[in-house]
């Protein structure tokens, strides 16, 4: 399943990644999560009893009853194993460049300089971050999508802890780099667990992410488990956003009903607002406001307040669990607003709280589960959903439809315009496939947002391009979007099988 996507700045990636080498304190963290792993399994095995294990018809075969009885052969228990006892003509080398097997000389260098160059990002790449999960092993994939040939493909990627739920590029140098000259390329990355986790893009091979917001301390986060903690979050993070402005801030938003602003620079958690009465399923800074923030939760009401004075609140009431807001980036003074029923909303901040929508779009039979605009045209608004379908939306003067689409990626879990050419959108879903849609040469698109002249010029339409992560698409009901939503509050709700059709509709206010 692909949960999350996220586009990387054109240009900011460093054309030659470093590899990184584990430190001695590294050395010492594995051995330590090893020793706390092998701990709570000893705890775990306690509370089953010795007659359960021995009655465990998967272990009968190992007759673990009689194990310690097993006693080796005499000529075994003389002799003793050999293992190089029958080898004859075993060479050993002092050096391993004397190893003809280990040292192939010039080989091994044109082996290294065909990697290296593989490993190049150019300044005109288009990066894609994809949070992707496969049997239980989450990653963050760091693809490459090249229009002139129209390939997609997996340039590196590193494991993470647990399921991805959302991913932000971050240009803020934390870490190691903390204190060289210029901007980074980083992600931050939230999870199932109650902790953000950043990592450094251009490194390779990196165990460890170089900064994690929240605690580690797993009696502290027993105790307060789920309940509102003012340093860090104590259940799944379910969204970020970064303060392009102040850019030593991220903005994070939890299912333990707070929402958190951290310094970067310090990785402290400086400020928790508790003013949601349930999950807080998204968070936005404003574009230009560098202290104003759009809160949406499950508790179906959508906050704006000011981050220094957060006691003056401005609400509004939506009909069903939001699933993520949005500033309007070309007029700042309204916001989108997208729900589990499959509605779009619209409001003006400056009508004051509980004012009526400007206008609402009956976007999707099932929930609103993506939802982006187009960065640099005014009026052009992308919605994805559960339902399969992606939506095009001509929002300008009277909203209305301008094309849906399958694009076969299962439940529409995220769907991001790139910033660089913004024409092209991204999308991933259910069915562990991202796709990348160029929408400049889709007629319907050009003809409403092109104008006369561009939509006089016929184009051939590019085929979306993907990456198809599974052999077979991945049709388990877990993966779908209500099952998600289901986990993430607790309960065991299942997917929502309604499949009465409904034609697309706007209300005006």
């Amino acid at each position: 399943m692909i949960s999350a996507l996220a586009w990387v700045r054109k240009g900011v990636a460093a054309e030659r990644p470093s590899r990184h080498e584990m430190t001695e304190e590294e050395y010492a963290r594995l051995q330590t999560e090893a020793a706390s792993e092998i701990n709570d399994a000893k705890r775990e095995l306690k509370q089953t009893t010795d007659t359960e294990l021995l009655n465990d018809p998967a272990l009968k075969d190992f007759d673990l009853e009689h194990y310690d009885s097993e006693n080796s052969s005499d000529e075994d228990a003389q002799d003793g194993p050999h293992i190089f006892s029958n080898i004859k003509g075993l060479s050993f080398y002092a050096d391993d460049e004397q190893d003809p097997l280990i040292n192939n000389g010039e080989e091994d260098a044109e082996l290294e300089a065909e990697e290296a160059e593989e490993e190049r990002v150019f300044a005109t790449d288009n990066l894609l971050l994809v949070a992707k999960t496969e049997d239980d092993i989450s990653s963050i994939d760091m693809c490459v999508f090249d229009p002139e040939s129209d390939s997609l493909f997996v340039h590196h990627d590193f494991m993470l802890p647990a399921f991805p739920l959302q991913v932000t590029w971050l240009d803020y140098r934390v870490g190691r780099k903390a204190q060289m000259e210029g901007s980074g390329n980083y992600v931050a990355v939230a999870t199932f667990e109650p902790r953000i986790e950043i990592w450094d893009l251009d490194t390779l091979d990196a165990a460890y992410p170089d900064l994690v917001l929240g605690t580690m301390d797993k009696k502290a986060l027993r105790k307060a488990r789920g309940k509102p903690h003012k340093e860090f979050h104590t259940d799944a993070v379910m969204d970020m956003s970064w303060n392009k402005n102040v850019r030593n801030l991220l903005a994070s938003s939890s299912a333990d009903t707070t929402v958190k602003l951290w310094d970067l620079s310090t990785a402290v958690c400086v400020q928790s607002y508790e003013h949601h009465g349930d999950k807080v399923q998204a968070v936005q800074w404003h574009p230009s406001d560098s202290s104003v923030l759009l809160t949406g939760g499950y508790d179906k009401r959508v906050s704006v307040f000011d981050s220094r004075a957060p006691g003056a609140i401005s609400w509004w009431k939506v009909d069903a669990d939001v699933e993520s807001v949005m500033w309007d980036v070309h007029s700042p003074n309204h916001f989108y607003v997208a729900t589990d029923s499959g509605l779009v909303r619209y409001f003006d901040v400056r009508m004051g709280e509980n004012s009526a929508p400007v206008f609402t779009l009956v976007a999707h039979d099932e929930a609103v589960s993506a939802m982006d605009q187009h960065p640099h045209m005014a009026g052009m608004l992308v919605t994805g959903s559960s339902d399969e379908t992606v939506k095009v939306w001509d929002v300008r003067d009277k909203p209305s439809m301008v094309m849906s689409r399958n694009p076969d990626v299962g439940s529409v879990f995220s769907a991001k315009f790139c910033p660089d050419e913004p024409m092209l959108l991204a999308m991933g879903g259910s069915n562990g496939e991202s796709k990348i849609w160029d929408m400049a040469t889709t007629m319907q698109i050009r003809s409403v947002f092109g104008g006369a002249a561009v939509a006089s010029v016929v184009v051939e339409e590019k085929p979306m391009v993907g990456i198809q992560n599974d052999e077979d698409k991945d049709d388990d009901p877990e993966n779908t979007h209500e099952a998600v939503i289901a986990e993430m509050r607790g309960s065991g709700a299942q997917p929502n099988d309604d499949d009465s059709d409904s034609d697309e509709s706007m209300d005006s206010d």
